[in-house]
């Protein structure tokens, strides 16, 4: 039916169904771009298209283990992925090249290649016993950071003289003297006194970054033969974008588990003998054991007399019994009977000992005491006994010196210790010489 023949209310329906149809597949077409959008979004979100990439390579002696997409480990983190793997040419000092990037960033969002520094970041290979090999770079220690996101800016010695505040400008290059000897290293403040010391070496531009000029994106990176920094382009596939880290790689687990074998090998020859020596060992202790149950047997005899002499000693008496015999306990007791006698009898003649010594000692008090009284009696009878002392000493004295009794009270005198005498000889005293 022609659109002319329909009713004016059908025309108004049908424009009104044309239009609900239009904004359908408007909206439908809408919600599709979006999810397409959104899905390429989180893709590239995934795959880090808007991550700044630092590209890094080493050169290995063996790829086993590896792959490309595997991904790069920094402090356990998962900081980006191999790129590519292949094997050098002929006649080349390396066996294999890897390439890797380096794109993730921490929770702070500071990029992890801010992490790997021109000294001390090695690439490490770690593998495990199945033969799976992860590649690990570790933490810079010293020199700087190999990508940076400042741009370079070339300026002569005046143009550095005359900046304005010298300290947010850094140097971006290493300074040598004619020795090789560093004299201003990068990253120093473009003062004074630097600039003084570079204009010695007579540069004809320096290198330099403006510190707030920071940019997301990596704008340089360090070249280690030149010794300074050098302009970066990610697009770019020269070698000199990219930045070589050494690797520190340990020998394969089929090495390690081959060279444990040859050092097993190698022992066992010693194990063997050990063995040898440990069972000549046990062939002693078996001898010794079959000697020792003989003389255990041979020790039973003795082992039961000393458990009859022990029950014998464990009875009242037994000691004496057993030491002195059998009628020992009859001459002990004669032994004890003679012993009481005896006491008593000492005890008796003690007592009448006692007794005679306490009359001799009255009778010494009696003579005493009647010395006493006579002395008390006769005040004059000491005096007199002493004069008779003292005359009867002069008496005997007055004896000595007479002539004629002198030579009975003549006593021995010692010889003289000077006196001379010769064999045949007799000296005489001049009163003897004349008689």
């Amino acid at each position: 039916m022609p659109l002319q023949d329909l009713t004016p209310q059908l025309r108004t329906r049908l424009n009104k169904m044309e239009r609900a149809v239009g904004w359908f597949v408007f909206l439908a077409t809408a919600l599709l771009l979006f999810g397409f959008g959104y899905y390429l979004y989180h893709t590239a979100e995934r795959k880090g298209w808007f991550l700044v990439k630092a590209k890094f390579y080493t050169y290995v002696n063996n790829a086993a283990g590896l792959n490309v997409g595997d991904p790069v480990v920094l402090m356990g983190f998962q900081v980006g992925q191999i790129t590519g793997i292949a094997a050098m040419p002929p006649r080349t000092p390396h066996n294999v090249r890897i390439e890797f990037i380096v794109n993730q960033v921490n929770k702070n969002g500071q990029p992890y290649y801010g992490y790997i520094w021109s000294k001390g970041s090695v690439v490490k290979l770690n593998a495990d016993f199945l033969g799976k090999c992860s590649l690990e770079v570790t933490r810079g220690t010293n020199g700087f950071g190999i990508y940076n996101t400042r741009r370079l800016e070339t300026l002569t010695l005046e143009q550095a003289q005359k900046l304005p505040d010298p300290e947010v400008w850094r140097l971006a290059e290493n300074f040598f003297d004619e020795n090789s000897n560093l004299v201003i290293r990068a990253f120093s403040p473009l003062v004074q006194s630097n600039l003084t010391r570079i204009a010695e070496m007579k540069p004809e531009t320096i290198l330099a970054f403006h510190i707030p000029a920071n940019e997301r994106h990596i704008n340089a990176v360090w070249n280690e033969a030149l010794q300074r920094y050098q302009d970066y382009d990610y697009r770019n596939e020269d070698e000199t974008n990219a930045y070589e880290l050494h690797a520190a790689e340990a020998p394969a687990i089929g090495d390690q588990l081959q060279a444990m074998v040859s050092q097993v090998q190698a022992a066992l020859p010693g194990i063997l003998a050990l063995t040898n020596k440990l069972a000549a060992v046990l062939d002693n202790a078996a001898n010794i054991t079959s000697n020792l149950n003989t003389a255990i047997v041979a020790a039973q005899p003795l082992v039961t007399n000393f458990a009859n002499i022990s029950g014998q000693l464990r009875e009242p008496g037994g000691l004496t019994l057993w030491a002195l015999g059998t009628n020992s306990h009859f001459q002990m007791e004669s032994a004890l009977t003679n012993a009481n006698s005896l006491l008593v009898n000492v005890d008796t003649n003690l007592n009448q000992l006692t007794g005679q010594v306490g009359t001799t000692l009255e009778n010494l008090t009696g003579i005493t005491s009647n010395l006493n009284v006579q002395v008390q009696s006769n005040s004059n009878m000491l005096g007199g006994i002493s004069k008779i002392v003292t005359d009867s000493d002069d008496l005997v004295q007055g004896l000595k010196r007479h002539w004629l009794l002198r030579s009975a009270f003549k006593t021995k005198e010692p010889k003289p210790t000077n006196e001379i005498s010769a064999p045949g000889i007799r000296l005489q005293s001049p009163r003897d010489a004349t008689n």
